[in-house]
This record gives structure tokens, C-alpha cells and sequence, in this order.
């Protein structure tokens, strides 16, 4: 019987130390996958903070563009309007004086 006992102590002992590779496998599996969590986390992050910074760029440029068109075009409407006025002060001053000569009033004295 002593040997029986030997065998089954010795079968015992190497499952056992099996059981405790396994063991240590699955928590250096479970904590590089961890690791490698941790790093996509970190690398979507940083990607986001990127995306974000060069959105908020492009739309602060846009934001600029626009304004510098805006203020493009009221330059234009203030020359377009400038230039209307004084084409129908030219015009009224023409019939005002249209009408004075037809009166007899543009006489010099």
C-alpha cells in the first residue's frame, strides 16, 4: 500500500503544480489583455482629443472665413449703394435743373 500512496501522492503533487501553471497562464493572459485594453483606451483618447482640437481649428478658420466675406460683401454693398446714390443725385440735380430752364429760372442775373 505504501507505494499506492507514493504514486497517488506523486500524481497529487503534479496536478497539483499543473493546476498552479494554468493558473499563473491565465492571470498573465488576463492582465496583458488588460494592458492591451488599457493602451486602445488611451490611444482612443488621445485620437479623440486630436480630432477634437483639429475640428474646433478648421470650424474657428471657417468662422474667420465667413466673417472676412461677410464683411467683404458689406464693403461692396456700401461702394454698390454709394455709387446708386450719388447716380440719382446726379439724376435729381438733372431734373431739377431741367425743370428751372424750362421755367426760366436758371437765368444768370
Amino acid at each position: 500500500m505504501s507505494q499506492q500512496s507514493f504514486n497517488a501522492g506523486q500524481t497529487r503533487g503534479h496536478a497539483q503544480e499543473k493546476a498552479e501553471q494554468w493558473t499563473e497562464s491565465a492571470k498573465q493572459t488576463a492582465q496583458s489583455a488588460c494592458d492591451k485594453t488599457a493602451d486602445a483606451a488611451l490611444s482612443a483618447r488621445d485620437k479623440t482629443a486630436n480630432l477634437t482640437q483639429s475640428t474646433h481649428s478648421k470650424s474657428a478658420d471657417a468662422s474667420h472665413s465667413t466673417h472676412a466675406s461677410a464683411q467683404h460683401g458689406q464693403e461692396q454693398t456700401t461702394g454698390f449703394l454709394g455709387q446708386t446714390g450719388e447716380s440719382v443725385k446726379n439724376m435729381a440735380q438733372g431734373a431739377f435743373d431741367g425743370v428751372k430752364n424750362s421755367l426760366g429760372m436758371n437765368e444768370k442775373k
